[in-house]
């Protein structure tokens, strides 16, 4: 399973996707600590906020040695700004750097970022030689297949992103106008795969479970696989879908101790990233979306959502596991009524993202 980005080695063909507000340094080294993955990318970085040193931009890039090999996803429409950013980039260690051509959120694609830029190829194209001609490092692309059903580009794009220089294409199968709704084309990723010649092609939306993993590769023939909600909603997913790939027999999916045990190394990497008022600020919704394979999370929900200290999780884990033994059997599992669907089986529903009527809008 080891795979290559031009000349970046990797371990495994399972990468991590940027998740907006959640693909942070804790997040990032709870999944490598884990494993199976092969690559993680960071939030998506505006170029110029990064040239200026700006705290927020320089927070979304914070790393450590645990946490390679790393890319970090750049969005901007201005060729130097995007130049001179991965250079800056390459300066300071990282080891790909992935420009965003498929963010559907209105306020990144009115300034001609995102999936506005699969409008115009040629300007695209040219964001890219001005970047690669600029690094040693790879650069890569990420996009989706298009603006709708009519508009669908990304085959055209991905053959111009080729010739530009471009070392890896990852598409997601959904157009701008969907959002996260719906199900991902995996025939449109299809013909992204057939369009280009030299470079490799890497799947993504909808991976859950290690059996839509493999569904991806078997039918889009693409040579890599990227996850992002699917790897929130389980953190074990890249190790599962290694194993399940490489054996054919699926993992045993994590104990209510792994669970918890995970989620407070995660608080403590929050904390000790962050510090303890933001971390557990922030930890909130990372707790709420761990609970999602525990069964009954009524009681901890209601004690999570006001954490402010470390000292507190605790305390609530305490409180949790006495209301959650009602639920439980003499030999402390879940009663069959209360299991909840094995762990990623679900795809689970993404907050609706509200995009204009068509393409003339914006573009």
């Amino acid at each position: 399973m080891s795979f290559a980005i031009g000349q970046l080695k990797l371990e495994s063909n399972l990468f991590l996707s940027p998740l907006a507000g959640y693909t942070n340094l804790p997040f990032r080294l709870i999944i490598r600590e884990i494993g199976g993955v092969g690559l993680c990318t960071t939030d998506l970085v505006h170029a110029r906020s990064l040239l200026e040193k700006n705290r927020k931009a320089l927070q979304l890039i914070q790393t450590r040695p645990q946490d390679r090999p790393l890319s970090v996803q750049l969005y901007g429409t201005i060729p130097e700004e995007m130049r001179d950013a991965a250079a800056l980039l390459e300066s300071l260690g990282v080891s790909s750097v992935d420009i965003n051509m498929g963010c559907p959120v209105r306020k990144i694609c009115k300034n001609g970022g995102g999936s506005s830029m699969m409008a115009d190829h040629a300007k695209a194209a040219r964001v890219v030689s001005t970047m690669v001609n600029a690094v040693k490092i790879p650069v890569t692309a990420k996009m989706r297949l298009g603006w709708d059903n009519e508009n669908l580009t990304a085959p055209d794009l991905a053959k111009a992103l080729e010739d530009a220089g471009v070392a890896a294409i990852a598409v997601h199968g959904r157009t701008r106008q969907q959002g996260f709704s719906g199900a991902v084309n995996l025939a449109g990723i299809r013909t992204v795969v057939q369009a280009v010649r030299r470079v490799p092609v890497i799947g993504n939306g909808d991976i859950t479970t290690p059996q839509t993993a493999k569904m991806m590769f078997d039918q889009t023939g693409c040579a890599a696989i990227s996850i992002g909600r699917g790897a929130f909603y389980n953190p074990w997913i890249f190790r599962h879908v290694a194993h399940y790939l490489t054996t054919g027999e699926l993992p045993v999916a994590p104990d209510f101790e792994e669970h918890m045990n995970v989620m407070k190394r995660h608080l403590d990497l929050m904390v000790e990233i962050f510090g303890e008022r933001q971390g557990c600020r922030m930890f909130r919704k990372v707790a709420l979306q761990y609970s999602r394979s525990l069964g009954p999370t009524k009681e901890f929900h209601k004690l999570v959502v006001r954490l402010s200290t470390r000292a507190e999780f605790d305390d609530i884990l305490v409180a949790y596991r006495a209301w959650r033994s009602q639920f439980l059997d003499a030999d402390g599992n879940l009663l069959p009524h209360y299991e909840p669907h094995p762990l990623g089986l679900a795809a689970q529903p993404a907050h609706a993202v509200k995009v204009p009527a068509g393409p003339n809008e914006l573009w």
